[in-house]
């Protein structure tokens, strides 16, 4: 069993003929039969056509589909073809393709399979069949439904506030995929339709992971990108506070900023610098803390936290006061003590007060 390879196209595609020792020379429409679900034969124009018409069969890509052919005892050669090339020819495979495979060959049927379908997989396929009398040729055209994959996405990106920012997501997919944008973990109504997204004058609210959705009939693909906004420090108002002298005391400066800020921390207008002794400074993060080990009177006084970074600085300023816890022999004494003629006091309110001295306006002088 064998046919001539020589095969021919016209301009429509849609018609060729197939040149063999077996056929005459003979053009018709090409038509072709398949099947995942083996479905039966329809039949175009009156019954008595030789020319048959499978409904168009819709596999996504990665699936097998299966090709059926009814044959008949009086079928002497059979073959099929896709577009300009002949797969099978009966049992001989004319195809290099490995991924397709004969299934079937007998008086009943001829059936072969393509596995792992792809976009180059559709298109027209025809089962050309012999007669003793003349040729039938039965088609099916094979649609490849593709998931949607995005194939083009805008990298993360750092900018300034202020700045305009467009985000890009480019999908493949068949049918073609809609493209969505939204802001995760937003409570905006920042989001957009289309492939493009534009953000300008973009703000620190605006910052954060934003979400790219392809959706067709098939599948849905989803990535990310994220937006680092950088703005220039801002500080929470200083605390004043108040130690006893030899006790510890703290100061604590907080910024919020994008990079991290740097912490200075200056006295007056000395700036202190880590490692003096009685001192301690660590910064974590956004907040920064001056420690005092045992406060001394020199220790007293005006300071100034400062936070910088590459866009910018702000500061605040706090003071430190002394606060002075009276011995038990300076204790006063209570409201409703009443001296009598010797200088005593009578009639001593029964509960003991304790006068804490704040000075800290004396300080800011």
């Amino acid at each position: 069993m064998g046919f001539s390879q020589e095969v021919e196209c016209n301009q429509d595609s849609l018609t060729f003929c197939v040149i063999s020792p077996y056929y005459p020379r003979q053009s018709s429409t090409l038509h072709a039969f398949g099947s995942i679900l083996g479905l039966p034969v329809r039949s175009q124009g009156d019954s008595q056509s030789d020319n048959k018409v499978m409904d168009n069969i819709t596999v996504r890509q990665g699936e097998t589909v299966f090709l059926r052919c009814a044959q008949g005892d009086v079928v002497t050669h059979t073959a099929w073809l896709n577009r300009s090339s002949i797969l099978y020819a009966g049992e001989d495979k004319w195809s290099v393709d490995p991924r397709v495979s004969l299934v079937t060959l007998n008086q009943e049927e001829f059936s072969i399979k393509i596995e792992n379908v792809d976009m180059t997989d559709e298109g027209q396929y025809v089962c050309a069949v012999q007669t003793s009398s003349r040729p039938r040729t039965t088609s099916v055209h094979i649609l490849v439904q593709v998931p949607p994959k995005i194939i083009h996405l805008s990298k993360d990106i750092v900018v300034n506030e202020g700045s305009n920012v467009t985000l890009m997501c480019q999908a493949s997919g068949k049918p073609e995929p809609s493209i969505s944008w939204k802001l995760i973990y937003s409570s905006g109504d920042l989001a957009s339709e289309d492939e493009f997204l534009e953000i300008p004058s973009i703000s620190r609210r605006r910052a954060g992971t934003y979400e790219c959705t392809a959706v067709n009939d098939i599948d849905t693909d989803v990535q990310t990108v994220d937006i680092t906004v950088n703005y220039a420090p801002a500080v929470s108002e200083g605390r004043d506070v108040g130690v006893t002298p030899g006790q510890r005391g703290e100061l604590e400066c907080e910024a919020d900023a994008v990079p991290e800020a740097d912490f200075e921390w200056y006295k007056d207008d000395r700036r202190i610098l880590i490692g003096l002794d009685g001192f301690e400074i660590v910064n974590s993060g956004s907040l920064s803390k001056l420690t005092f080990f045992n406060v001394s009177d020199e220790d007293y006084g005006n300071y100034t936290c400062v936070a910088l970074n590459k866009l910018g600085s702000a500061n605040t300023s706090f003071l430190m006061y002394v606060v002075i816890e009276p011995t038990s022999s300076t204790l006063l004494q209570g409201p409703r003590a009443v001296q009598d003629g010797s200088g005593g006091a009578m009639g001593v309110h029964s509960h003991t007060c304790l006068f804490l001295v704040f000075l800290p306006f004396l300080l800011r002088i």
